[in-house]
C-alpha cells in the first residue's frame, strides 16, 4: 500500500482534528474516503467539500461507532460505493473531564459511554471491515490511542483506561489478523485540536515537562498514521508521538 491512489479508507471521527488532517492528507494522495461522524455533521460535510474541490472523492456517513448496526451499515455503504476497503483509521473517541482524584464522578454511565465508543466502537469497526480486507488479502488498520493509556494521566481515569485497552487490543488484533491485515496504533501526547483551545493551561499541566517544548499539530499525527498505513513491515506497534512527554 505504498501508493494510496484509488485506495479506499474509512476515517472515523473524520470531521475534525486528527481525523480531518488524516483525511485531507490521504485525499492529496488520491485516495477515496469515507468521512464518518456522529455529531459533527457540518464539519464532516465541509471536509468532503474540501476534498471535492481538490478533485478528490469522498462522502460523509453518520454512524455512532458504539452501535454495531450503524457501523455495519457504514461498511456496507462503503463497499456498495467503492467495491473495496483498504484501510480503517479508528479515530472516533470521546472523553469526560473528571479530576483524577474524584472517584465519585467516574460513574457507571461515564465508564460505559467511554468504553462503548472508545474500545467497543473501535472493535465494531474492525469486525465489520475485516471480512472485506480478508477477501482481498490486504488491509491496514490504525487505532488512535493516547499517552494517557501509558502514563495513566489524562482527562479522567476511565479515559486513560480505555486508551490502555486500545493499545492492548491493537496487539491482540495484529496477531489475530496477520498475515494479510496489519494493525497498529498511534499514541499522541498533547495535540492542538478543539479540546485544546481554551484549555491551554490545563493541557500544559497535564502534559508536564515537554523536552521539545512544542505541542503536536493534527498534521503531525496524521503523518504518522499515513506511515503506519503504508509501511508493510510494521504491525502490532504503538507509536508514541508526544514531544518527549513520556521520557
Amino acid at each position: 500500500m505504498n501508493n494510496f491512489k484509488n485506495k479506499v479508507f474509512i476515517i472515523t471521527g473524520g470531521g475534525t482534528g486528527i481525523g480531518k488532517a488524516t483525511a485531507l492528507k490521504l485525499a492529496d494522495r488520491e485516495a477515496k474516503l469515507v468521512i464518518n461522524y456522529s455529531s459533527s455533521e457540518t464539519e464532516a460535510k465541509k471536509v468532503v467539500e474540501e476534498i471535492a474541490e481538490k478533485g478528490g472523492i469522498a462522502f460523509a456517513f453518520k454512524a455512532n461507532v458504539a452501535s454495531e448496526h450503524e457501523v455495519n451499515n457504514m461498511i456496507d455503504q462503503t463497499i456498495a460505493q467503492f467495491e473495496r476497503l483498504d484501510g480503517l483509521v479508528n479515530n472516533a473517541s470521546i472523553t469526560a473531564q473528571i479530576p483524577m482524584n474524584d472517584l465519585e464522578s467516574a460513574t457507571d454511565d461515564v465508564w460505559d459511554s467511554l468504553y462503548d465508543v472508545n474500545v467497543k466502537g473501535m472493535f465494531h469497526c474492525v469486525k465489520a471491515a475485516v471480512p472485506h480486507m480478508k477477501k482481498q488479502k490486504s488491509g491496514a488498520i490504525v487505532n488512535v490511542g493516547s499517552v494517557a493509556g501509558t502514563t495513566g494521566i489524562g482527562s479522567s481515569i476511565p479515559y486513560a483506561a480505555t486508551k490502555a485497552a486500545i493499545h492492548t487490543m491493537t496487539k491482540s488484533l495484529a496477531i489475530a489478523l496477520a498475515p494479510y491485515i496489519r494493525v497498529n496504533c498511534i499514541s499522541p501526547g498533547a495535540v492542538d485540536t478543539r479540546w485544546w483551545s481554551g484549555n491551554e493551561d490545563k493541557m500544559y499541566q497535564l502534559a508536564g515537562n515537554l523536552p521539545l517544548q512544542r505541542i503536536s499539530s493534527p498534521e503531525d499525527i496524521a503523518d504518522a498514521i499515513l506511515f503506519q498505513l503504508k509501511q508493510e513491515s510494521v504491525t502490532g506497534q504503538v507509536f508514541t508521538i508526544d514531544n518527549g512527554q513520556t521520557l
